[in-house]
């Protein structure tokens, strides 16, 4: 008449952690970054200022250094390289953080020649 039953506790369900999607979106940001380089170029030389100075020599602004874009792009392609290989997901984080912001600064330099 005492029924005791040994209820056993159910185990906790594990779920998968989240796809961490670092190294898709270093390479859409590499891939995005020559079109948007691009239609920067086509933004800059639309400006009067710029085909005054393709056109007749004059009004042409120095803007900012062309070194600048040449490590900003350098920076951005080691980042990428950083973020598809490494095996942290903190330093690919950060590989991404970096080559977004390499890629901006290079995207600024050329729209700096208007």
């Amino acid at each position: 008449m005492n029924d005791v039953s040994t209820a056993v506790p159910p185990l906790p369900v594990q779920s998968e952690p989240p796809a961490d999607r670092t190294r898709l979106w270093a390479a859409v940001a590499a891939f995005l970054f020559v079109p948007a380089a691009v239609v920067a170029g086509i933004l800059t030389l639309a400006s009067e200022q710029a085909s005054r100075c393709v056109t007749y020599g004059e009004q042409c602004a120095p803007g900012l250094p062309g070194w600048l874009f040449e490590w900003g792009a350098g920076l951005g392609a080691v980042a990428l390289l950083v973020a598809l290989a490494a095996p942290a997901v903190r330093v690919r984080q950060a590989a991404l953080a970096a080559q977004i912001l390499a890629e901006a600064t290079a995207l600024v330099v050329i729209l700096s020649h208007a």
